[in-house]
């Protein structure tokens, strides 16, 4: 028999916010690669590409013009993943097995600014700034439609995510439902705060910060960090100090905070292994379901998929679909890693 020591040791650590646990293996963080390695793009983006369907004044792929935008740029996503359509549907009891609903809503997409070759982490944080008033708009705007009761505004960068045009945009996917993540989430800090009267991540920020192990950047009103119970290698997540429940609660001082902390982590990111690092993102945020919502604390996630360097990722494979999520490096070494990365772009210096 033998002390526990929970960076070298298996163990399991569970999420508070889904409810759900991570099998934490650290001593696999030693086994040599032989696995696959990703080709990372390394060509320089032009500022402007006459072939890409999001610069400005180009054609899409429906055939529309895009204006000569200045600034972000938000449309509606040209193959959407949700229609407006209202359709009859009566739901049959009968079926136990083969249970389906019609989901109605809408998906736009977010140019982040007109330059094709800038991403988050080299744009100035006034163009940042911006993007937050076109999310704050947007979350306004589809919450204010009668159906609407979730907005999920995100990120997928980087071909390796999937992203199908290296324009940096984000999309915004709103509904009538709320979806399964956001449910869990959902149930967990109602649960809490009934109970506590105060918001479940008000009182787990409080926490980290005590300990400070997994915190990798903080200023005056937000907190990014390595969750506790992260399953990516490099997953973070930022948290506002201030206990409010959505992105249109943001003071002026505050949405220049978020600015700031958004360029300092993907700044982070990049220099981690000198690339354009991939990642998906997203916020959240209480429902746009016209009820009060106190339960809910404003955080964004960040999911991240390398694992070892620029060309390895970590795949969600075997355990992970049969049993549950798993990760090698421990959180702490990860926040620690983040932590000591320059706040200087590496192309910048």
């Amino acid at each position: 028999m033998k002390n526990f020591d929970i960076n070298e040791d298996p163990h399991r650590r569970f999420n508070p916010l889904i409810n759900e646990w991570v099998l934490v293996s650290p001593h696999r963080a030693k086994r040599p690669w032989q696995g696959q390695n990703e080709t990372i793009a390394t060509e320089a983006l032009p500022k402007y590409d006459p072939t890409c369907y999001l610069c400005p004044g180009n054609v899409r792929a429906n055939g529309m013009n895009n204006p000569k935008y200045e600034s972000s740029f938000v449309f509606e996503n040209d193959f959407a993943a949700m229609k407006q359509d209202e359709i009859i549907f009566e739901e049959d009891i009968k079926h136990t097995f083969f249970k389906a609903k019609p989901e109605q809503g809408i998906s736009r997409v977010v140019c982040f600014s007109p330059r094709h070759d800038l991403t988050l982490p080299e744009m100035e944080v006034d163009g940042i700034e911006n993007i937050i008033r076109t999310w704050q708009k947007e979350y306004t705007d589809l919450g204010n439609i009668k159906y609407i009761n979730h907005v999920q505004i995100f990120e997928n960068k980087g071909s390796v995510m999937g992203c199908s045009n290296p324009h940096p945009h984000g999309q915004i996917w709103a509904q009538s439902s709320l979806p399964t993540q956001v449910e869990k989430t959902q149930n967990s800090l109602k649960s809490y705060f009934d109970k506590n009267n105060r918001t479940l991540l008000e009182d787990y920020l409080q926490a980290e910060l005590k300990s400070g192990e997994r915190i990798v950047i903080e200023n005056d009103h937000f907190v990014a960090l390595v969750p506790f119970w992260a399953i990516w290698p490099y997953e973070t997540m930022i948290l506002s100090k201030r206990a409010f429940g959505k992105i249109t609660d943001f003071t002026s001082e505050e949405t220049t905070a978020f600015a700031k902390i958004l360029k300092q982590l993907t700044i982070k990111y990049d220099n981690l292994f000198s690339t354009s690092f991939p990642y998906s993102s997203g916020i959240h945020q209480a429902p746009t379901d016209g009820l009060k919502h106190p339960e809910w604390h404003f955080h964004m996630h960040f999911y991240p998929p390398l694992l070892r360097s620029a060309t390895v990722k970590k795949f969600m494979v075997g355990y992970e679909m049969m049993g549950e999520s798993q990760r090698d490096i421990t959180p702490e070494k990860s926040a620690e890693i983040l932590r000591q990365q320059s706040d200087v772009h590496y192309k910048s210096l």
